[in-house]
């Protein structure tokens, strides 16, 4: 005995998934891909107030948080009291002691990574 042949099927049975096309929404993929161009993107720095201490900040050039490297120098007050110290007799010494006094100081501020110069805090 043979068995009966099944009919050619024309269509996809009901069960069967989705064709490519069906499953992305219809659309084929384009050649060659050409991928968009992003814009650049901006780095927005606000300033950051710098006094006799050392600040907290994110740098501008290395873009790292940190807390700012001080350095002092003698302002131009301390120079001056200094002088003015040396002109009326003092000068065995004592002149130098503007230059010891933190509020007679300008204070540098560098970035401690790379070094960078961020700003002065000038006094007189």
């Amino acid at each position: 005995m043979s068995k009966p042949s099944a009919p050619p099927f024309s269509e996809p049975p009901p069960y069967a998934p989705p064709s490519y096309s069906q499953a992305v929404g219809g659309v084929p993929p384009q050649a060659p891909f050409t991928p968009m161009q992003a814009a650049p993107t901006a780095i927005v720095t606000t300033v950051v107030p710098l006094g006799s201490q050392s600040t907290h900040m994110i740098c501008p050039h290395c873009h790292s948080e940190i807390d700012t490297a001080t350095k002092t120098s003698p302002s131009v007050v301390a120079w001056l009291s200094g002088c003015i110290i040396c002109i009326l007799g003092c000068w065995l010494g004592c002149c130098l002691i503007p230059c010891c006094i933190n509020e007679c100081m300008n204070v540098e501020h560098n970035c401690p990574n790379c070094q960078a110069f961020l700003g002065k805090y000038k006094r007189g």
